[in-house]
């Protein structure tokens, strides 16, 4: 029996790029522009493009649509994606959680938007599918990435679907399981100290016009097309909670790239007439970093923080990304540094619901937990939950004690572990 055909997608309404330093400056769509806005980045700050698109075309009823299966569904206001490069990724569930909510003192309606359902298990496919679609439709001969958590797993894969090399510059000590991914995948891995990894990847660039789907700049820019996937999070949000907006989304976050994509969907939604106030946003980093919170502490575009040591290797960086700033000050959100034992606590009381969560993942429940104490919301909030625990695999598992295989031995764990007398 021959294979379906996919279904042919309606085409992208995306017209031009568009600096975030100066919007009235407008770049052609292709090629990307991946070291910021020509016109107004300095040494000191590069500014990121956002995309623009010719929305008087966008048809009736687009943000009626169901929102599975995926954020295919969505192409119009995506930017091209490439034929056949799809995995399905999008349209995750959001799992009603009362029993968390009270875990984390909110008094309100919680959900769990889960992330982890996705192709290679993280929310980053949904911004490889939009950078890696457009290297293949630039012409480029490869991709290349620097990343040591769920970005390059995610690039690698969609390399592989595109069937280009990908070349991955990982952090020298990289957990073991991350580097059996994307080897599977067929990536090159390259490890290296940090500070090295994104001055080679440049350098790849230049000499062999490979493309590259995370930043190659001094400042964190990252790529126009890529927040362009994760806004498809809020359209799904709208839909799922019966075309209602959250009052409040509580995001795990590094360079920002996923909160300011959310909040280009939530703005999008408002622009074409969705009803009520678009939700506050609150960008949940790592303590032993959080440079984003320091950036909106001091006014500043971007800050510069020192790292500590942390388990949540998938979120921690040392520079925030202008993106974030935008996202959080237009959404009269805030940022909140969560530790480690913060997401530790978020990531057990997680899997006591059904859901396992990499330890980075967990922090948008935690952020919530640690705001509870002072806010309130009038309207459901969710905590997106951007990765499976099955990326932690490099972290220790209990200790467990031997059982006797005696009725016995089976009474003292139900008795220790649950408080069941059998």
């Amino acid at each position: 029996m021959p294979t379906p055909s996919p279904t042919p997608l309606p085409a992208s309404l995306a017209v031009a790029q568009r600096s975030l330093g100066d919007p009235t400056r407008r770049y052609p769509l292709f090629p990307p522009q991946l070291e910021g806005c020509p016109a107004t980045s300095t040494a000191d700050l590069q500014y990121p493009l956002a995309l623009d698109y010719d929305t008087a075309r966008l048809p009736a009823g687009f943000f009626d649509r169901d929102p599975y299966p995926g954020i295919r569904r969505w192409a119009e206001l995506l930017p091209p994606l490439a034929p056949g490069l799809s995995m399905g990724e999008g349209g995750t569930p959001l799992v009603a959680a009362p029993r968390l909510a009270d875990w984390a003192g909110f008094g309100g309606e919680l959900y769990i938007k889960d992330e982890s359902r996705n192709p290679t298990g993280s929310h980053k496919d949904r911004l490889n599918l939009c950078t890696v679609s457009a290297a293949v439709l630039s012409g480029a001969p490869g991709i290349t990435v620097a990343s040591s958590g769920n970005h390059g797993a995610a690039a690698a894969a969609y390399a592989a679907r595109a069937g280009l090399p990908c070349v991955l510059f990982i952090t020298e000590g990289t957990e073991p399981h991350l580097v059996r991914m994307v080897s599977a995948y067929g990536a090159a891995v390259v490890p290296l100290p940090r500070p090295l990894r994104r001055v080679l990847m440049r350098e790849l660039v230049e000499r062999a016009g490979f493309h590259p789907v995370s930043s190659i700049t001094p400042t964190h820019t990252g790529h126009p097309f890529g927040p362009e996937g994760y806004k498809t999070i809020a359209y799904e949000l709208y839909r799922q909670l019966g075309d209602r907006l959250p009052a409040a989304v509580f995001i795990p976050t590094a360079y920002a790239e996923l909160l300011y994509g959310v909040w280009l969907g939530f703005k999008e939604l408002s622009q074409i007439g969705r009803r009520g106030p678009a939700p506050q946003l609150f960008a949940c980093e790592p303590a032993a970093g959080a440079p984003l919170r320091a950036a909106l502490a001091t006014g500043r575009p971007v800050a510069q923080v020192e790292e500590a040591p942390t388990a949540a290797y998938s979120i921690v960086v040392a520079a925030n990304g202008y993106r974030g700033v935008l996202a959080v000050r237009e959404s009269e959100g805030d940022a909140v540094a969560v530790s480690d034992d913060d997401m530790l606590a978020a990531q057990t009381a997680l899997g006591r619901e059904g859901l396992w969560a990499e330890l980075s993942g967990a922090a948008g429940l935690a952020g919530l937990r640690q705001a509870a104490r002072a806010m309130s919301f009038d309207g459901p909030v969710v905590c997106l939950m951007t990765s499976s625990g099955l990326k932690d695999q490099g972290l220790p598992a209990p200790t467990l004690p031997p059982v006797a295989p005696t009725w016995e031995a089976v009474r003292q764990t139900l008795k220790a572990v649950y408080n069941l007398s059998v």
